[in-house]
């Protein structure tokens, strides 16, 4: 079976009912994949949530595997900024971090924005 962490990108159209989201999570939910999230992705979705979406944005959040940032997640997160700096590659805190996530658990990241991961594979 294989694992997602789902970015803030999939998760909001998803929520708002965007076909081409919720058609791709009701495939990996027939295929029994596993979805997940992580904190930085659930801080992005309620800082932008509509007052509107709080009840069906907690359920959904509340249906995924929750992939918590360790020590050693938060290490390789700063190591990827400071190594794609290097070569010219500006990476968020908040990328770095879910890319981190997303490596250390081997999860796939689907996301819409696959610029802002260039460690992902």
């Amino acid at each position: 079976m294989d694992k997602y962490l789902l970015d803030t990108s999939i998760i909001i159209g998803c929520l708002r009912g965007y076909k081409e989201e919720v058609s791709r999570i009701e495939s990996l939910i027939e295929e029994s994949a596993g979805l997940g999230s992580c904190p930085v992705v659930i801080t992005e979705i309620y800082a932008g949530m509509r007052e509107k979406e709080k009840i069906k944005t907690e359920s959904f959040i509340n249906s995924l595997k929750f992939y918590p940032v360790t020590r050693d997640i938060a290490k390789l997160a700063g190591e990827y900024i400071q190594h794609y700096g290097k070569k010219g590659i500006t990476l968020s805190l908040a990328d770095a971090t879910i890319g981190a996530v997303a490596n250390a658990y081997k999860l796939k990241l689907l996301t819409h924005n696959k610029k802002h991961y260039p460690m992902v594979f």
